[in-house]
């Protein structure tokens, strides 16, 4: 390669390198840090503004992400046991019906499915908007935006922040998916006997 082409290779690597560096200090400059509600809401907004759904499954409270992979942990408990022990048809109705769940790489991965079969993700959408202020109290604090809607976080066990606004449902699923568990593991022993 002659000296020239060479340099102007290296010249342009530099160049980009310097970009690169520019742009990841610019971003993590321009928010508050997560350890902040302030933070916590603002990379919930922006990472739904470039449709990132799963990214934001870091910024729900710790009961949230608990119950998300819990979700996971019993339907693929639930399909293993059906897999062993259901007949068919309803062995592959139940199967289909837990699959997305079941074969979820970890709890951002129902958190996603959840998020947006649920509207969870529309609705957050619906009303994301620039910070009006910031209320804390303890471990809780409250962030509303400037179109008035006031969204609930919780400080995580890592210092972060979580947002509140859908622990209840997951967690209710979760509960859901532990008494099916319960009926699946049942139902299957029934069907051992009958065998």
């Amino acid at each position: 390669m002659p000296v020239t082409r060479r340099k102007a290779l290296v010249a342009g690597l530099s160049l980009f390198s310097v970009g690169v560096i520019g742009y990841v200090t610019y971003t993590v400059a321009k928010f508050p840090p997560d350890t902040t509600p302030e933070g916590a809401y603002m990379r919930v907004a922006a990472n739904l503004a470039k449709g990132d759904a799963r990214t934001c499954f870091h910024y729900l409270e710790d009961s949230a992400q608990h119950a998300a992979y819990s979700i996971r942990d019993y339907r693929k408990k639930a399909s293993e046991r059906i897999s062993q022990a259901y007949p068919e048809p309803e062995r592959t109705r139940l199967l289909d019906a837990y699959r997305a769940h079941a074969t979820a790489e970890d709890g951002a991965d129902v958190w996603v499915d959840l998020a947006t079969k649920r509207g969870f993700v529309t609705r957050l959408r619906k009303d994301l908007s620039g910070l009006a202020k910031v209320e804390i109290v303890g471990e809780r604090a409250t962030v509303e935006t400037a179109r008035g809607t006031r969204y609930g976080f919780r400080r995580r066990e890592n210092g972060m922040w979580g947002l509140t606004l859908f622990t209840a449902d997951l967690v209710a699923e979760s509960e859901r998916a532990a008494r099916d568990w319960d009926i699946v593991e049942r139902a299957a022993k029934d069907y051992e006997r009958g065998r």
